[in-house]
C-alpha cells in the first residue's frame, strides 16, 4: 500500500541575518571611508554657490544665506567652457568609435582565430604595454607636426585610438567564449566574421559596456596629449580648458582678484564633474559585470 502525504501548507523559510559586533564595525569603516573621499566632492560643489572670498574661510562652513551664482555667471561670461565641452564630446565620439570598432576584432583574432605568427604579434602588442606613454609624446608630436595636423581633430582623436591595453583586456574576454558554439556555427555555414558578428559580439555585450565606459574615462580626463597638441583655445579639451583656466579668467577679466578666480575655477570643475557622475552612477552595473565577465570560469 502507497502513503501519500499532502503538504497543505509550507512554511516560508526567512533568513535572518544577524547584526554582529564586527559587521557594525565594518559599515562604520565602509562609512567613514566615504565621507572622507567624498567630502572634497562636496566641499566643491558647495564652494562654487559661495562667495570667492568665503571659499578658503577658516573654518570650513557654508551659509545658506550667501547662496549665489554668481561664480557660474562670471565662469561663463569669461571662458568658453561650451566650447571645451563640445570639443571634448566631439574627441569621446570619434575615438571611442574607433576602438570599439577595431579594439575587439583584433582581440578576437588573436583570441579565436588560428595563424601563423598569431602568438608573436601578440606579444608585440603587449611589449608596447613596457613602454612608458610619455616616451611617446615627442616622437609623436614630431610626426603631427610633420603631417600638418598640430591643432586638429585628427591629432587627438587617432594617437592612441586602438589601445593594446584594449586589445589585451578584450581577447581575455573572447578567450572564455567556447569553441563548440564557434564550431557550430562553423557547421551551419558561418564565416569568420558572421561568427564574430552573430555569436561572439552579443556575449560580450558587458565586457563591450566596460570597454565604452573606459574609453569615455580615459578620453575625457585626458590632459597631457591635448594640451601638447592644441595652441588655441578654440581646439582645446575640456581638462586643458579647466587647467589653464585661472590664468585665463585674468587675462579676460582686467582687475579679476585671486579669489574671485577661483570661484569661478569651482563652478567649472563642479560642471566638468557632473558627466562623469551620471557616467558612473547610470552604468556602474554595466561596468562592474563587464570587468567581472571571464574573471570566473565554472
Amino acid at each position: 500500500m502507497t502513503t501519500i502525504t499532502t503538504i497543505s501548507h509550507i512554511e516560508p523559510v526567512v533568513r535572518v541575518r544577524r547584526i554582529t559586533l564586527g559587521r557594525i564595525f565594518i559599515y562604520l569603516f565602509l562609512f567613514g571611508m566615504s565621507a572622507f573621499f567624498l567630502f572634497p566632492l562636496v566641499w566643491m560643489f558647495l564652494s562654487s554657490f559661495k562667495p570667492p572670498t568665503d571659499i578658503a574661510a577658516v573654518p570650513l562652513q557654508f551659509d545658506l544665506s550667501t547662496f549665489s551664482l554668481a561664480n557660474y555667471e562670471a565662469m561663463f561670461r569669461n571662458v568658453p567652457i561650451l566650447s571645451g565641452f563640445k570639443n571634448t564630446l566631439i574627441v569621446i565620439l570619434l575615438k571611442g568609435s574607433i576602438t570599439l570598432l577595431f579594439a575587439p576584432l583584433a582581440a578576437y583574432a588573436f583570441a579565436k582565430l588560428r595563424f601563423r605568427g598569431r602568438q608573436f604579434l601578440f606579444n608585440i602588442v603587449l611589449a608596447t604595454l613596457m613602454l612608458p606613454p610619455i616616451v611617446m609624446l615627442i616622437p609623436l608630436l614630431l610626426q603631427m607636426g610633420s603631417l600638418g595636423w598640430v591643432n586638429t581633430f585628427q591629432a587627438l582623436v587617432l594617437p592612441g585610438a586602438i589601445s593594446a591595453f584594449y586589445i589585451f583586456l578584450m581577447r581575455q574576454q573572447f578567450a572564455d567564449v567556447p569553441d563548440e558554439l564557434l564550431d557550430a556555427g562553423r557547421v551551419d555555414g558561418c564565416s569568420s566574421f558572421q561568427l564574430y558578428r552573430l555569436i561572439v559580439l552579443p556575449m560580450m555585450r558587458p565586457a563591450l559596456s566596460a570597454l565604452a565606459i573606459l574609453v569615455f574615462l580615459d578620453v575625457y580626463n585626458d590632459f597631457v596629449w591635448p594640451s601638447l597638441v592644441t595652441n588655441s583655445i578654440d581646439m582645446q579639451t575640456l581638462q586643458v580648458m579647466l587647467s589653464y583656466l585661472y590664468t585665463q579668467i585674468n587675462n579676460a577679466a582686467v582687475g579679476t582678484t585671486g579669489s574671485n578666480a577661483w570661484g569661478q575655477v569651482m563652478a567649472a570643475s563642479a560642471i566638468a564633474t557632473i558627466p562623469l557622475l551620471i557616467v558612473f552612477i547610470v552604468l556602474q552595473r554595466h561596468f562592474i559585470r563587464g570587468i567581472m565577465a571571464g574573471a570566473l570560469k565554472g
